[in-house]
């Protein structure tokens, strides 16, 4: 880009311009204009390449499955707690069940108890 262009490019600053200054003044936007095209279709191409890359994955390719990268799916899942109409057990003994434990031992001998 040309650093001799003038800054500020209003009707009144360019209106004062002679006419060739104002041709070169085009000249150099189009040079630039032709150079952001390129460099936006290089962009465009690097995206296209870098969204075949990603979609890549074990199933459609020769990549590994290690290689995978875990996708987190865009329908994220109703909470399990939303699809029943009871809520979710806590975990242990439940209200209203009937326990059941085991009878103890009569006599512990010290042998069990790492007396000896």
């Amino acid at each position: 880009m040309n650093q001799n262009l003038p800054q500020d490019l209003d009707r009144e600053s360019l209106n004062q311009l002679s006419k060739e200054a104002l041709v070169e003044i085009i000249i150099e936007q189009s040079k630039v204009i032709r150079e952001l095209q390129k460099i936006i279709y290089e962009l465009q191409q690097e995206i296209e390449r870098l969204k075949v890359s990603r979609d890549l994955d074990s199933s459609n390719s020769s990549k590994p499955p290690s290689g995978d990268i875990h996708k987190k799916s865009e329908n994220k899942k109703v909470p399990v707690q939303e699809e029943s109409s009871q809520p979710k057990k806590k975990p242990g003994g439940q209200p209203g069940h009937q326990g059941k434990t085991r009878k103890g031992f009569g006599r512990v001998d010290g042998f069990s108890q790492g007396v000896f």
